[in-house]
């Protein structure tokens, strides 16, 4: 004889269809949290990074004119997070150590972590800072620089090939190495 199989007794009276709207409006709650709980994850992970490259910045700027003078570079001034916002002609970008002598400009991109897509950041950066000095007047050469902590042979190798001089940051010193060839200059 076959068995009869007979809904379970919910308490308080409720049948199947308010379980399972129950069920659904807990899933949605869930999924509403979890997105929250993504995007302020996000946000302190953002703002770690930043202080990451906060103190990276303030490790290589202090002495930074100084290590160049070695190059025969005579930087009278270095300068960090420096914008540029020009809305007539839309040119904005901004230099994480920016130094300067009458005649040259560098411009550093400074970050813990170096990429190569990073390296490609400064090449566009250096292009805006030519475009935007052209059209104020500004004749000195921009050349580039990039600056790391954490950085792998290829992209030592690569920044190199592009140009830029390299910094590396170990232990209480940073050591910068000269392009491959003449510095690109723009």
């Amino acid at each position: 004889m076959a068995e009869v199989q007979t809904l379970p007794d919910y308490p308080r009276g409720l049948d199947f269809q308010q379980v399972w709207a129950s069920l659904q409006e807990t899933k949605e709650i869930l999924r509403e949290d979890s997105q929250r709980l993504k995007e302020e994850l996000n946000e302190k992970i953002g703002a770690l990074t930043n202080l990451f490259g906060d103190v990276t910045e303030a490790m290589v700027a202090p002495k930074i004119c100084e290590k160049f003078d070695e190059f025969g570079f005579n930087f009278l001034r270095a300068n960090s997070n420096v914008r540029f916002n020009d809305r007539v002609n839309n040119i904005s970008f901004e230099v994480d150590i920016l130094l300067e002598n009458g005649d040259k400009a560098m411009l550093i991109e400074v970050k813990t972590k170096l990429t190569i897509e990073r390296v490609n950041k400064n090449i566009e950066r250096l292009e805006k800072m030519r475009k935007y000095a052209d059209l104020h007047g500004d004749k000195r050469i921009f050349i580039g620089a990039v600056a790391g902590i954490v950085v792998t042979d290829e992209v030592r190798n690569y920044a190199l090939n592009q140009g830029f001089y390299f910094i590396v940051y170990s232990g209480e010193n940073f050591y910068i190495t000269t392009p491959n060839g003449d510095p690109k200059e723009w």
